[in-house]
């Protein structure tokens, strides 16, 4: 691994359980965070932790996530130290004891203080980075954002800099064990996300398209 593709390590990043499963590979940082689209957003307010589902967007160097103006997590994060994780689940690993159980993962914790990005440019950039994450092609075929539609979203922006990397792959970890002679099953159950046929609006005019870049077959992830 090159130096200059390594995470920083901090006190918040650093793996102190299941070090095995811990990666300060930038480059599975990025794919971590490509793979995906749904984060949860991690703020403490009013004294009380809240964790918030919302869509994210990654130029290789920022996270983007947005929301409604009057989000009071939104509007209290860019004050505070926010931690965003992603998760993705690739199987559940049935080994031959439930104390073995586990899952096949990957996931990554970005930490640090978002920025509110008020600049008009910059919003549009990073709201165009949040929409082609999720749906790609989208944004030059959707009508953009208007004024008024901009003023009523909050756009934050929060550095990749300090962010944390963890994966686990690979069958059970009892395959060596008194347990293997149990005769009992273990092995992995994989977990595929795809995208289904796309459902027309029923509002839609008759004769309307699907867009290709939303028609087109997509891979599991």
């Amino acid at each position: 691994m090159s130096p200059t593709r390594a995470l920083r390590e901090t006190d918040r990043t650093r793996h102190r359980r299941l070090r095995e499963q811990g990666s300060l590979d930038r480059d599975q940082l990025d794919a971590v965070l490509a793979a995906g689209f749904v984060c949860h957003l991690g703020v403490t307010l009013d004294g009380a932790v809240m964790v918030v589902p919302t869509i994210y967007g990654s130029d290789g160097e920022t996270l983007y996530f947005h929301g409604s103006a009057a989000s009071r997590s939104l509007v209290a994060s860019p004050q505070a130290s926010v931690c965003v994780t992603v998760t993705h689940v690739d199987g559940l690993v049935l080994a031959r004891s439930v104390f073995e159980h586990g899952v096949n993962y990957r996931s990554a914790m970005i930490y640090g203080v978002p920025r509110p990005v008020t600049d008009p440019e910059h919003k549009l950039a990073g709201l165009r980075c949040i929409t082609e994450q999720a749906a790609p092609g989208q944004w030059d075929y959707a009508r953009r954002p208007s004024r008024k539609e901009l003023a009523a979203t909050s756009l934050l922006a929060l550095s990749l800099d300090e962010a944390s990397v963890k994966l686990r792959s690979g069958p059970p970890d009892d395959g060596d064990s008194p347990d293997a002679d149990l005769g009992l099953w273990a092995g992995v159950l994989p977990l595929r996300t795809v995208w289904g046929t796309p459902e027309p609006d029923p509002a839609l005019a008759p004769g309307t398209a699907v867009p290709a870049h939303i028609g087109r077959p997509s891979a599991a992830t």
